[in-house]
């Protein structure tokens, strides 16, 4: 074999073995390549472990039993969907059903003659002395005096019994507190058989309407709420007209008393509100519905306020749009006395009252006030307030009341 077709040969072998070493290269490295994931990147919580913890792909895992394919091939188990909540509505708080207001002044008799004993015991002391002279019936007037009763009724009342203890020369107690009983009623109740009914009749087309005035602080609010209590009792459908809209929380306590008792309130959405436009609407809302007493709580004021004056007096002629307003009730707090007394006439000059209504008697030995606020605006109290409670609102009963002050 001559030279070239030795070198022809060695370069020949030299390639062969290059290209079977790269073969051998490639297969090796294929060999340590790790095979494609079979599975999407798993992202939950727990992913990214290690390949020894979690391994790699399905070389990894070991081959399904006959139990795991069975598992797989069985029909998915349904999952029970939760149940949906149930909406449960508040417990609205029973409707209450008032006692009826006939009597109460008389199952309240006992408190009213605690309070108001020093009135009756002590002219019945005065009365039973041995000795009647100038000093003791002065003694009797100041007593009376004290008593709120005024000037004018107590002049008239130690006239009376100067007269009739004269003319009787008696001393004798059971003679005395039936003459003093008698004297007291005279001036109590001056008119017999004055009408001290409520005009709470509806009329035709209309309900009746109640306008509740006074001062700041008398109990209005908690009269009117006390006062739709003893209408309920009596079976008539009620309508309540929060036209205190000065006062915050004025419509609110009234809302809370008419839903003691299932009735509606009349309310505007903001406060200072027109107080005639409330007004107007709650008797608009009593005719809608045919109710048959509207009752119109009005914000408190002084009397000596004279734009609050006339501004009430816009709230009832406002009223009056609808048709003439039936009862305006005047709020006094028997405990202020005869500082009372101006704020009753100052009322009746721009309101036309029709009634009375005394609270906190039961807190007073001022009985008397009864007798001066008759006689100074010539209109009866019809109400008093025997106490805190619902129903401690009474239609006053001048026998009764005269009966507490002498028992």
């Amino acid at each position: 074999m001559d030279a070239v077709t030795l070198a022809i040969v060695i370069a020949v072998a030299v390639v062969v073995a290059v290209v079977a070493g790269g073969v051998a290269l490639v297969g090796r490295r294929g060999a340590d390549r790790p095979p494609p994931p079979t599975e999407t990147p798993d992202l939950r919580a727990g992913a990214g472990q290690s390949r020894e913890s979690a391994g790699t792909g399905v070389r990894d895992r070991p081959a399904p039993t006959a139990e795991d394919l069975e598992d797989l091939t069985a029909p998915a188990t349904e999952v029970a969907e939760p149940e949906p909540d149930v909406l449960v509505e508040p417990e609205l708080p029973a409707i209450e059903r008032p006692e009826p207001a006939a009597g109460r002044l008389v199952r309240l008799r006992g408190r009213l003659s605690r309070s108001n004993s020093s009135l009756g015991k002590g002219l019945l002391a005065l009365l039973s002395r041995d000795t009647l002279d100038a000093e003791t019936w002065d003694e009797i007037e100041e007593t009376l005096l004290l008593a709120d009763v005024g000037v004018e009724p107590a002049t008239e009342l130690v006239e009376g019994l100067r007269r009739r203890v004269t003319v009787l020369g008696t001393r004798d107690a059971t003679q005395v507190r039936e003459m003093l009983r008698e004297e007291l009623l005279a001036l109590v109740d001056p008119e017999p058989g004055l009408d001290r009914s409520l005009a709470v009749q509806r009329h035709e087309d209309r309900p009746a309407v109640v306008l509740v005035v006074g001062v700041n602080g008398t109990g209005k609010t908690t009269t009117v709420g006390k006062l739709a209590r003893v209408l309920v009792s009596q079976d008539k459908d009620v309508v309540l007209g929060a036209a205190d809209t000065f006062r915050a929380a004025a419509a609110d306590q009234l809302e809370t008393w008419g839903a003691r008792v299932g009735v509606p309130t009349v309310r505007s959405d903001r406060d200072g509100a027109d107080p005639a436009a409330v007004a107007f609407d709650a008797v608009r809302v009593g005719t809608e519905v045919e109710a048959d007493v509207v009752l119109v709580d009005t914000a408190g004021r002084l009397q000596n306020k004279v734009g609050l004056m006339d501004e009430l007096g816009k709230v009832k002629r406002v009223v009056e749009k609808h048709g003439p307003v039936d009862e305006v009730l005047l709020v006094l707090d028997a405990t202020t006395g005869q500082n009372g007394m101006q704020q009753a006439r100052v009322f009746a000059e721009v309101v036309d009252v029709t009634g009375i209504v005394l609270t906190k008697l039961d807190g007073t030995a001022k009985g008397g006030i009864v007798i001066a606020v008759q006689r100074a605006l010539g209109v009866p109290v019809k109400l008093v307030g025997l106490g805190e409670g619902p129903d401690d609102l009474a239609p006053f009963d001048p026998a009764a009341f005269v009966d507490a002050l002498v028992s």
